[in-house]
């Protein structure tokens, strides 16, 4: 199948309403674009790394939520709180009073 003439699916219509109806994907494909071999393979490399950093961290489950915990920080600050991420470590108990609201 070639990759730059591939169609996902189409639009069926329906009674009142359509619906996606993809087209089965587990064909060998072809592609005429050299460009996308390199992308490929860039993509590839990114992955690799990722892996070996993974390997890296002692406790991948600390490190995700570390990482959620400074989105939830990050996107917080955007609406106005100002929950630093020394804060939104600790305990509720541990947070000033007057902060808690912003803390929860």
């Amino acid at each position: 199948m070639k990759f730059e003439t591939f169609k996902a699916g189409r639009w069926q219509a329906r009674y009142q309403y359509k619906s996606f109806e993809p087209v089965p994907v587990n064909h060998e494909w072809h592609w005429e674009d050299p460009g996308i071999n390199a992308l490929l393979e860039q993509a590839t490399r990114a992955l690799g790394e990722l892996n070996a950093f993974s390997l890296i961290v002692p406790d991948i489950d600390l490190f995700i939520e570390m990482h959620v915990v400074k989105e939830a920080q990050t996107s917080s600050k955007i609406e106005g709180t100002q929950t630093g991420i020394d804060e939104a470590l600790m305990p509720e108990e541990q947070i000033r009073p007057e902060k808690r609201d912003d803390w929860r």
